[in-house]
């Protein structure tokens, strides 16, 4: 059966910090299982936490670029090249589904960023599948993004992909880098409410700013607004954990599914790959 006839599974993933495309440990080890047990996609879209701006667009160049985009990692990290191909008629549908919401067409200025490609070199090694990314609108309000995920649920029915790539604790300021492989108190409790959410009722993720932990945990939107896009796709059908753990105290590991049936809990014990001691988290776009 090809992608095409199938509804497409979806998956969010918690990425941490870029470090983890060159190592192996349980979340990747989990990346990549991913990779093993969809149906093989006609595209990938990506909600990348790394495409913050100020409009709402999806990559339409045939050949996207590998963005590094951060800084002080090791030059192993710059050297990484993800070269996937792109899929303008595919970016053609996104925007034809998300109306009556406008979705330009990005063609010379975006690409691949890590938040993709860290994931997907796990995932889809071999880099034969053709990659989009969308945009996440820094002016719209989380509902605005949680509806555009439901819009974009019509892609899963033409062979597509959705995957959002950023972390439901992301908190950079609080990083502790003597807590590589644990979580704080307040981390854990919004963690756990999220998990509980979206094991229950994907759509309450939206009453997720009102928990008591909500503003350490997200102190900025970035990170947190790709989790709405799948909330949004999966609509009242429980997302499945696929792995969970923490990363410097502040940072939550936790990825989903929907569609897949993987067991979590069964990728080792390797924790998520460590920031650079002597890099500054806050200046290092992570």
């Amino acid at each position: 059966m090809t992608s095409s006839q199938v509804t497409m599974p979806v998956a969010f993933i918690g990425h941490g910090n870029p470090m983890n495309a060159l190592e192996h440990n349980r979340y990747t080890e989990a990346w990549r299982a991913l990779g093993r047990a969809v149906p093989r996609p006609r595209a990938i879209l990506v909600i990348s936490a790394h495409w913050y701006t100020n409009a709402t667009a999806v990559t339409a160049m045939p050949r996207p670029r590998t963005i590094h985009d951060f800084y002080g990692f090791p030059q192993e990290l710059f050297d990484v090249c993800y070269p996937a191909p792109g899929a303008p008629e595919i970016a053609d549908l996104v925007c034809e589904v998300v109306k009556p919401t406008w979705c330009g067409l990005d063609i010379d200025s975006w690409g691949i960023d890590h938040g993709t490609w860290s994931v997907l070199v796990h995932t889809f090694p071999d880099a034969s599948i053709p990659v989009l990314q969308l945009s996440l609108n820094a002016f719209k309000d989380f509902e605005h993004h949680f509806d555009l995920g439901r819009k974009l649920s019509a892609l899963r029915e033409q062979g597509v992909l959705i995957v959002g790539s950023g972390n439901i604790v992301h908190n950079l300021r609080a990083v502790d880098f003597g807590r590589a492989d644990e979580g704080y108190d307040w981390a854990h409790r919004f963690d756990d409410a999220a998990r509980q959410t979206l094991q229950d009722d994907p759509t309450a993720v939206l009453r997720l700013d009102a928990h008591p932990d909500f503003d350490l945990a997200v102190p900025t939107p970035d990170h947190f607004l790709p989790l709405l896009y799948i909330a949004g796709l999966a609509a009242e059908s429980p997302l499945d954990l696929l792995v969970d753990g923490y990363a410097a105290g502040s940072i939550s590991m936790a990825a989903y599914t929907q569609g897949l049936d993987l067991e979590a809990g069964r990728f080792g014990s390797e924790p998520a790959a460590e920031l650079p001691s002597d890099l500054p988290p806050t200046d290092s776009n992570i």
